[in-house]
C-alpha cells in the first residue's frame, strides 16, 4: 500500500523530494492506513523509480543547497496509480487485530500478565485517540473524504477503548 501512497502524493504534489513526502505521510497520520518506517518508505521510492513509475526532475532549488531528488509521476506510474485505486478501494477486509489472537489463550496466560496486556492495549489506543483528534483539528489541512475517514477511525477507537476497559474490569471481578 506504500507505492499507493507515494503514487497520490505525487498526484497531489508533483516534483516533490522523498523526505518532504515522507514528511507528509507522518504529519497527515498515515500510519493509521498502512504501517511504514522511513527505510520501507524509500525502499518503495526506490522500487517506483526503478519501474519507471516515477522519475526525478529537476527543479529550481531557490537558495537551498543540499541536493534533493524530486520527482514525478508517469504515465505508467498513473496506470499502477488508477490499478491500485481500484485493487485497494474494491477490497474488503475483516479486522485482524493481534489482540484478538491472544484473547483466544488468555486462560492458558497469567491473568495477570493478560491484565498488563489490556492495559497497554488501553494506553495505545487513548494515544492514537489523542493523535486522531490532533489531526481532525487541522481540518483545513485534510480533503473532506479523509476528514470522515479520520473521525470513523476515532469512532472506532472509542468503541474499543471502552470495550478493552469492560473487558478489564470483568477480569479484575473474577
Amino acid at each position: 500500500m506504500i507505492p499507493l501512497l507515494i503514487l497520490g502524493l505525487l498526484k497531489q504534489n508533483p516534483g516533490s523530494y522523498g523526505y518532504e513526502l515522507l514528511a507528509l505521510m507522518e504529519d497527515n497520520h498515515y500510519k493509521y492506513i498502512v504501517n511504514f518506517t522511513k527505510g520501507s518508505f524509500y525502499y518503495n521510492l526506490q522500487q517506483l523509480e526503478e519501474k519507471q513509475l516515477i522519475k526525478q526532475v529537476d527543479i529550481d532549488k531557490g537558495d537551498r543547497t543540499r541536493e534533493t531528488h524530486n520527482y514525478i509521476i508517469t504515465e505508467l506510474g498513473n496506470k499502477e496509480f488508477e490499478k491500485l485505486m481500484f485493487q485497494y478501494g474494491s477490497k474488503t477486509e475483516y479486522v485482524n487485530l493481534s489482540f484478538y489472537t491472544t484473547m483466544l489463550f488468555a486462560n492458558e496466560y497469567k491473568t495477570e500478565d493478560f491484565i498488563q496486556l489490556i492495559e497497554i492495549q488501553i494506553m495505545q489506543t487513548r494515544e492514537k485517540i489523542t493523535l486522531l483528534k490532533k489531526s481532525l483539528e487541522q481540518d483545513y489541512k485534510n480533503p473532506a473524504y479523509f476528514k470522515h475517514m479520520l473521525k470513523n477511525s476515532l469512532a472506532h477507537h472509542l468503541v474499543n477503548v471502552e470495550w478493552f476497559e469492560g473487558l478489564l474490569n470483568e477480569i479484575m471481578l473474577k
